[in-house]
């Protein structure tokens, strides 16, 4: 038996000294491989959700299928959601310096109360078609089908609530 079927076979059992081990063997190839994966920044922290994950799913590690591939298997999906974290987290992020650039919010809180009084105002028919097809997302044959009417019917009142809508904003 090799060392590294020793040490998985160990880490499975939930021996302490054997995650110690597996960290001091195994750290230089998952920060190689995050390395490769992930921006420099973000190196540590993925070693380091890495090795909390090999602890935490040790009960799932089959020592007969190795311990290395295990890990990198590892590496590449905390890899992976290091990414998608840092993407969203960009997505939301304003630069300081465009802060000062960001519109006011209030002219739009008074339209989507006034579309909302608009749509209130409406038959319930002509509202739920317009609801469905644009807060619902759902095309004029899903709401059809949803309904359980004609397609015409849908189409009909779509058309009528819109153009009521249009008079009364």
């Amino acid at each position: 038996m090799t060392p590294a079927q020793t040490l998985g076979q160990r880490l499975a059992r939930g021996d302490e000294a054997a995650l110690a081990e597996c960290y001091r063997t195994l750290a230089p190839l998952v920060r190689h491989h995050a390395g490769r994966l992930v921006p420099g920044h973000a190196v540590d922290d993925v070693v380091q959700l890495v090795f909390l994950e090999v602890w935490r799913s040790r009960r799932r590690f089959d020592p007969a299928r190795g311990l290395e591939p295990w890990v990198i298997a590892i590496v590449r999906k905390r890899a992976i959601d290091q990414l998608r974290a840092e993407a969203r987290h960009h997505r939301r992020a304003v630069p300081l310096e465009d802060a000062a650039a960001v519109p006011d919010a209030a002219p739009a809180l008074d339209v989507a109360h006034d579309v909302r009084k608009a749509l209130a105002v409406l038959p319930a028919p002509q509202r739920q078609a317009i609801v469905l097809a644009h807060f619902g997302q759902l095309t004029q044959r899903e709401i059809a089908d949803r309904l359980a009417v004609p397609l015409g019917t849908v189409k009909a009142r779509t058309a009528r609530g819109l153009r009521r809508m249009q008079e009364l904003l």
